[in-house]
């Protein structure tokens, strides 16, 4: 069902690329970007599924939405026309990656399938021995994914062919961070590894008191990552040595954003943070929800997160500036673009709102 397509812009704007978890391999979200402002109406709202916990990619004016059912669907961002679709053989839970012409899509069948966006063709499949909830990452050529069987994997984005396996202690769940020559990630051992990209070799390791599903970000030559153990930490990037931790009411798995001095976190016990990178000193925290398991996104100086519905907050003072209510739960991450806001629900709901 669509509402308002009448008054659908002709376009959407080209530099508005989100191709991957947090919009790029930096999850620099909305940083550059003017503010998010406050959507004046439903432009238009379509059911693909009956689940949804992914979040939806962008790129030339298409999105790109996994459903759990395994269904990946491409969309027109003006028209809500469905292109294509391509079903995998097991459900998804991921967050799709561009790479290329190709989206990495990850799968409960233990592969990771690269599709061609323009057809859905399927151009390769890479294998693991588990489930893989995490988005693949890209970097020079590889594409790095985790997977249930305890194993982060490097292959070719080309062929699918692997570079590399390293066995860790636990099941995977967090996407890994790019950046220099190492990879970032969390771990169900509890432990916060840094791996080298082009061997996979272990750099060095950080316990926690409990497992990690949350996906870390790199600022100020730090690690800042979420824990179960209730802990968000900041570590020293070159070391891993614990620079400091702040502690909240529950359990960490929203993944942090980065912007305008602080980190943006949510939290099981409802609450949204936001931590002084510099010296990890609370800024606000602000009632969001029951629990606030998706990450937010930071814009201009506001942080958008989605919890119960989808708010924006001041990035100073965590002032409310807007909230949209919306028909189902949306725990997802919101695509933001200068014409729009995309959406998926988690009860299949695909929103655009302008």
């Amino acid at each position: 069902m669509m509402a308002d397509s009448t008054q659908t812009p002709a376009t959407v704007e080209g530099d508005s690329e989100w191709i991957t978890l947090l919009k790029d391999a930096a999850r620099s979200g909305g940083q550059g970007r003017r503010p998010a402002r406050p959507p004046s109406r439903l432009r238009w709202r379509l059911r693909v599924a009956r689940a949804i916990r992914s979040s939806p990619i962008l790129r030339n004016g298409m999105l790109y939405v996994a459903a759990v059912d395994g269904n990946l669907h491409a969309i027109d961002a003006v028209s809500a026309k469905t292109k294509w679709k391509f079903q995998a053989p097991g459900k998804i839970h991921g967050t799709p990656s561009f790479s290329g012409n190709a989206i990495l899509l990850g799968c409960d069948d233990g592969k990771v399938y690269a599709i061609e966006s323009e057809t859905g063709a399927k151009v390769w499949e890479a294998a693991s021995s588990g489930e893989v909830w995490t988005s693949p990452v890209v970097r020079q050529g590889v594409a790095f994914f985790g997977s249930a069987d305890a194993c982060v994997y490097a292959v070719n984005v080309s062929t699918g062919e692997q570079r590399w396996r390293r066995q860790l202690g636990g099941r995977i769940y967090s996407t890994p961070f790019s950046a220099g020559e190492n990879i970032y990630l969390g771990c169900g051992d509890g432990k916060v590894y840094c791996l080298n990209a082009a061997s996979g070799a272990i750099v060095w390791s950080t316990p926690t008191e409990n497992g990690i599903d949350c996906s870390p970000v790199l600022a100020a030559e730090l690690v800042l990552i979420g824990s179960e153990d209730f802990y968000l930490y900041a570590l020293d990037a070159a070391s891993g040595a614990l620079r400091w931790k702040y502690g909240t009411g529950l359990g960490i798995v929203s993944s942090p954003a980065v912007g305008d001095g602080a980190v943006f976190f949510g939290s099981k016990d409802g609450y949204l943070y936001a931590v002084e990178i510099r010296n990890g000193r609370l800024r606000w925290r602000v009632q969001a929800g029951e629990a606030v398991t998706a990450p937010p996104v930071f814009a201009g100086g506001t942080v958008c997160i989605q919890a119960g519905g989808t708010g924006a907050l001041d990035s100073a003072s965590g002032k409310l500036l807007w909230r949209a209510g919306l028909g189902g739960a949306v725990q997802s991450t919101p695509v933001l673009t200068e014409t729009g806001i995309y959406l998926a629900g988690m009860d299949g709901e695909l929103y655009a709102l302008e």
